[in-house]
């Protein structure tokens, strides 16, 4: 599926749709630039799930928690993480056997860590029509 949107409230409308389909131990995994709309999204998920702490970027603390109504949502972000021994240090698998849900930027640095059935989420911005494309 593909999305087209314009604002953070579109981002955030397709977020909240994702949301509904989540289920514990899942894995998300944001695909896309710096600044494609990876962390608006999350913040739109984690809303929709109920989360009551503000969503923002986790590029500098790499976890962030965010204990929502049925499960915990954690936000990694492993760009500044340089492999699966790094990613492993910050609780990945803790957190799967604990059942949150993994929503993670920059995936390619968990490797062979992510799981078969990740669901993967591809952001695309295009400047001349301030338009992200969101396709899962």
């Amino acid at each position: 599926m593909i999305f087209e949107t314009h604002d953070e409230s579109e981002t955030w409308e397709v977020a909240k749709r994702f949301a509904a389909t989540l289920r514990p131990g899942d894995v998300v995994c944001l695909e896309g630039d710096l600044g494609a709309g990876k962390t608006t999204f999350t913040q739109g998920l984690c809303a929709a799930l109920g989360a009551k702490r503000a969503v923002t970027s986790p590029t500098f603390c790499i976890v962030s928690e965010h204990p929502a109504a049925d499960f915990l949502v954690v936000h990694m972000d492993l760009y500044r993480l340089h492999g699966e021994e790094d990613v492993l240090q910050i609780g990945w698998e803790d957190y799967l056997s604990r059942g949150a849900v993994l929503v993670v930027e920059w995936p390619d640095r968990a490797g062979s860590l992510v799981p078969e059935t990740a669901r993967h989420v591809r952001f695309t911005y295009a400047e001349a029509e301030n338009m992200r494309i969101i396709e899962f």
